[in-house]
């Protein structure tokens, strides 16, 4: 117990009480007949400690780790999802102080209200809580993913967020990790269950379907969860995005000509060759109509300033995942050539389209 305790970073009274409660109780025997840990149970205490480090309390720890549905592979997984939420809300933080010392350091007054609205603790809240007041279901993108959807009649949504493109036709049961977004769903919705993509709490094959949308790269591996979709439905649907063009951000005049960082937010992301290839999946285009309902961060291609407005930007985690000096150099830039007509000059052919692909990509089995 002592050589565990030194390993694992805890006291020996903390394996005791572990050990007294039931949650970690050492199986095995030394040759003197001592009580000494297997290599379950190390793997046991190693999924306390991470859960014990997450926050979680030891009742809720006794109800993860005693799953019997969930292996040693899904804690893992579920614990990946969870410190990468956790990393999220620290890089929140980090660009709130960031915004808050450069605005001191300009001689700028935070206000009570700022201080209080740019809270670290509060900013990843704050970024899902403006998701109703933009985020909406647009009709025609929601008609390419239902058709998708074929003849299913229960469909799994993961990474459901606040139900946008929930099909109200068939019987859906919603996935949603964040607390935030959980509680934003409207009264009456599919009943939402709190998980993470890269284990998904059903047996193989309990869904006709299963439905992504927008959500892939915000989860901690999303090969992984993907492969999870795959495994619990018979039909896979996914609205990703493509960045297997070289060029890819040049696609769209807000990265290529403000935001350049962008290209920094999907560093790491798969390809959509490989995300296709992981659940057996063709791609389709997905082009974004002029008018589009959905504020997501290509919508408003025709619509520039749209983007000056801060409710609009806080629905859309690419300009938290940027930083303050970026979005503010962005929007300033934005602004000032909107001000000037660089902007119609540059993107006045924009005016005669209707929809542009801007790389948004179904995938569907």
């Amino acid at each position: 117990m002592g050589r565990v305790a030194e390993l694992a970073g805890v006291s020996v009274r903390t394996l005791h009480h572990y050990d007294e409660i039931g949650l970690v109780r050492p199986s095995a025997r030394t040759g003197g007949r001592y009580r000494a840990y297997s290599a379950a149970d190390v793997e046991r205490l190693r999924e306390v400690l991470a859960y014990r480090r997450l926050g979680f309390g030891l009742r809720e720890v006794a109800e993860l780790v005693g799953d019997p549905a969930v292996d040693a592979v899904a804690h893992l997984r579920r614990l990946r999802a969870l410190v990468v939420e956790r990393r999220e809300r620290a890089d929140a933080m980090v660009a709130a102080i960031d915004w808050e010392l450069a605005a001191r350091a300009k001689g700028l007054t935070v206000t009570p209200e700022e201080q209080l609205g740019m809270l670290g603790a509060r900013l990843y809240d704050a970024i899902g809580g403006a998701y109703t007041a933009t985020r909406r279901t647009d009709p025609r993108i929601a008609d390419r993913i239902w058709s998708a959807l074929g003849n299913a009649r229960t469909v799994l949504n993961v990474g459901a967020g606040t139900g946008s493109y929930e099909p109200t036709d068939r019987v859906v049961v919603a996935v949603e990790p964040s607390a935030v977004m959980r509680a934003q769903r409207p009264a009456g919705a599919a009943p939402c269950v709190a998980a993470a993509a890269e284990s998904l709490p059903f047996e193989d094959g309990a869904f006709d379907a299963a439905m992504a949308v927008s959500t892939v790269h915000h989860w901690g591996d999303p090969l992984a969860g993907l492969r999870e979709l795959r495994r619990v439905a018979r039909r896979v649907v996914v609205l990703t995005f493509d960045t297997d063009e070289p060029d890819w951000p040049s696609r769209f005049w807000l990265t290529r000509d403000y935001l350049p960082e962008f290209a920094g937010v999907l560093a790491g992301f798969p390809s959509l060759a490989g995300m296709a290839e992981a659940i057996g999946a063709r791609a389709e285009p997905v082009p974004v109509p002029w008018d589009c309902a959905d504020g997501l961060f290509e919508a408003y291609w025709r619509r520039p300033a749209a983007y000056l407005e801060e409710p609009v930007r806080r629905a859309m985690s690419v300009w938290t995942r940027v930083g303050p000096e970026a979005e503010r150099r962005a929007v300033q830039g934005l602004r000032a050539d909107l001000d000037s007509g660089r902007w119609a000059e540059r993107n006045g052919g924009l005016a005669e389209l209707t929809a542009v692909d801007l790389g948004l990509r179904l995938l569907v089995t």
